[in-house]
């Protein structure tokens, strides 16, 4: 896992360059793409959410592409779509630009349902259906999707389906004072993205992704915590939608890229409760009951990971293999 360690350590390094002050939020979104998880930024407007995707791309050698979400969108302007050519007098398919490593879905919930649905077939099979042929996407594909919490107006609520297809959601927040000056002397006239440098490309990737899930380990302890957690939202009585098994699945999957990151081929329950913030609110839904009390979705899984116990023991090599 040193490698692992050493590319992840590294790709941040070369991020925190131009996104400063947020090296946390870098570590989450590697994670994320290590994994093969989509990611949601959910922030005001200003914060570096667009840049930060584009740092991110641009530092793992992987290619970009942007699309902004507005409520005339159709979903043949993500995915492509076949057009007839007067030259060759036969149809043929423009692929759209959803064909990149990494594609932002900038400001997704101004886009209408239908097109927001667009991207479900390719988040979840990594494919897209034009006139009823499927085609690949590429290795790795991550949909990087941002929206502004605040401004309702010309919006549209994500699918629960959809936001139970994002690995994470994130914010930014606003920087320190001294953050906001560093970021002024460092980057003021503009992010110049020529100047960061690649640390790894897609292809290898791919290598990374395959070498993550066969080579780090979960110990039963770990995944029991797993489903412990998940299972405290079932039996919370504050939720109207809890976590369903897909959120297991990627605490599993973030837990063993977090693991790798840091340097060992083993996850410990801190790994999950590292993570646990980061996965699951977004998933669960607040009942009557729990909005009377004031109780967010981020409230209630705090609680839950307050109360639930972790495995006990000292040293993370207790749950090496």
């Amino acid at each position: 896992m040193e490698r692992i360690r050493q590319i992840a350590e590294a790709a941040v390094a070369e991020a925190s360059k131009a996104i400063i002050g947020k090296e946390w939020q870098i570590r989450l979104v590697l994670a994320a793409i290590f994994c093969g998880g989509h990611v949601l930024l959910d922030d005001l407007p200003g914060v570096g959410k667009t840049t930060l995707v584009k740092v991110v791309s641009r530092v793992l050698g992987c290619s970009f592409s942007r699309v902004q979400f507005t409520p005339d969108l159709l979903p043949s302007d993500i995915t492509g779509m076949s057009v007839f050519d007067q030259k060759l007098g036969d149809f043929r398919t423009m692929r759209g630009p959803v064909m990149a490593n990494i594609f932002l879905a900038d400001e997704i919930n101004r886009a209408i349902p239908r097109t927001q649905a667009a991207l479900l077939e390719a988040m979840e099979e990594l494919q897209v259906t034009i006139d009823g042929e499927a085609y690949a996407l590429p290795e790795p594909f991550i949909v990087m999707a941002t929206q502004n919490p605040v401004e309702m107006e010309s919006t549209f609520h994500l699918p629960i389906a959809q936001m139970d297809r994002f690995l994470m959601r994130l914010s930014l927040g606003y920087p320190s004072r001294g953050e906001e000056a560093e970021m002024l002397r460092a980057v003021g006239d503009g992010t110049r993205l020529d100047s960061l440098a690649a640390v790894t490309c897609a292809d290898a990737l791919g290598g990374l992704r395959r070498e993550i899930a066969e080579s780090v380990y979960i110990d039963d302890k770990v995944l029991d915590y797993i489903v412990s957690i998940t299972g405290a939202t079932r039996d919370s009585g504050l939720l109207a939608l809890p976590a369903g098994p897909r959120a297991s699945r990627a605490l599993y999957r973030a837990g063993k890229a977090f693991a790798a990151m840091n340097g060992r081929a083993f996850v410990t329950p801190d790994d999950v409760k590292a993570l646990a913030p980061y996965i699951l609110p977004h998933r669960v839904t607040p009942n009557g009951e729990a909005r009377a009390m004031g109780k967010s979705a981020d409230g209630i899984i705090g609680d839950i990971l307050g109360t639930v116990a972790a495995p006990g023991g000292e040293g993370g090599m207790l749950y090496a293999r």
